[in-house]
């Protein structure tokens, strides 16, 4: 039985699979730093339609197969699918699903119309990724997020998946990085954010509501038990938010943060070394 520390990484986007941003690289690059420090590491991203599955030789994973996924009453079977890092002995899980995640292109068509249904492929990322957890019995000691597509995850660990075993000891991370769409959700997104009537309260809601980028990392920050500015494009009025909250471990932006030694140093905190 392995007595090492464990942390998964949600991320939408990650090096080399998905570059959409310059924060995949550094996704990559924690990842491999984390497994080399001694910290057992898997990470979970969406298997977008864009991602080469030949290439990158991706295989479904049939024994964690069987997950449906509950969004607003409708039934969405959860394929996983998985690789390994390149230069790095860690796993990398993709959540696939027909309906979300084949087209293309990733947020937008081609006509750069942002997909109606981007919040309920957010919903289905961050419940199909602590489902996953569940399903791999793997019980992670930090979960660090990044990009808007995981911030349901710190609110969903505080609410809904709160009293889950696999997760009684969980600490959460999230990179607050710069904003990266324009539009909102549309209305019906908090329906299907809380995926439970009973466990997830319209006042647990209430920082996300706005259904901006913003606001998606608004919650996320104030959920999370700590915060990485990742980007000197952070939105200042929540870098300042998050700096007012009591108790709240904040790992501030570095641009030469090059070995990432303020990551390591921020997860040994939370696992109290």
């Amino acid at each position: 039985m392995s007595t090492k520390k464990r942390i998964l990484f949600i991320a939408q986007e990650m090096s080399p699979y998905l570059d959409l941003t310059d924060y995949a690289a550094i996704v990559n690059k924690m990842a491999i730093k984390s497994n080399e420090s001694g910290l057992e590491v898997r990470v979970i991203m969406p298997r977008f339609g864009i991602i080469n599955e030949r290439r990158h030789r991706l295989h479904e994973v049939v024994r964690l197969s069987g997950i449906n996924i509950v969004i607003d009453g409708d039934d969405y079977p959860l394929i996983i699918k998985v690789a390994s890092l390149p230069n790095a002995r860690l796993q990398v899980y993709f959540l696939d699903n027909e309906d979300y995640f084949k087209r293309k292109t990733v947020f937008a068509d081609e006509d750069e119309k942002f997909y109606d249904d981007n919040a309920a492929r957010m919903v289905f990322f961050c419940k199909g990724a602590l489902e996953t957890v569940k399903k791999f019995g793997w019980p992670p000691d930090i979960i660090h997020c990044s990009g808007w597509m995981t911030s349901l995850v710190p609110l969903y660990l505080k609410t809904a998946y709160k009293k889950e075993p696999v997760f009684a000891n969980t600490k959460t991370v999230f990179s607050l990085t710069a904003n990266t769409f324009k539009e909102k959700l549309g209305a019906t997104f908090l329906k299907k954010a809380a995926i439970s009537n009973n466990l997830v309260k319209e006042k647990d809601l209430e920082p996300f509501k706005e259904g901006t980028n913003s606001a998606l990392s608004k919650g996320a920050a104030k959920y999370a038990d700590a915060v990485v500015l990742g980007s000197e494009k952070s939105d200042k009025k929540i870098v300042d938010e998050v700096k007012a909250e009591k108790g709240k471990i904040i790992v501030p932006y570095r641009k030469d943060n090059e070995d990432l030694a303020d990551y390591l140093q921020l997860y040994n905190q939370l696992l109290g070394k």
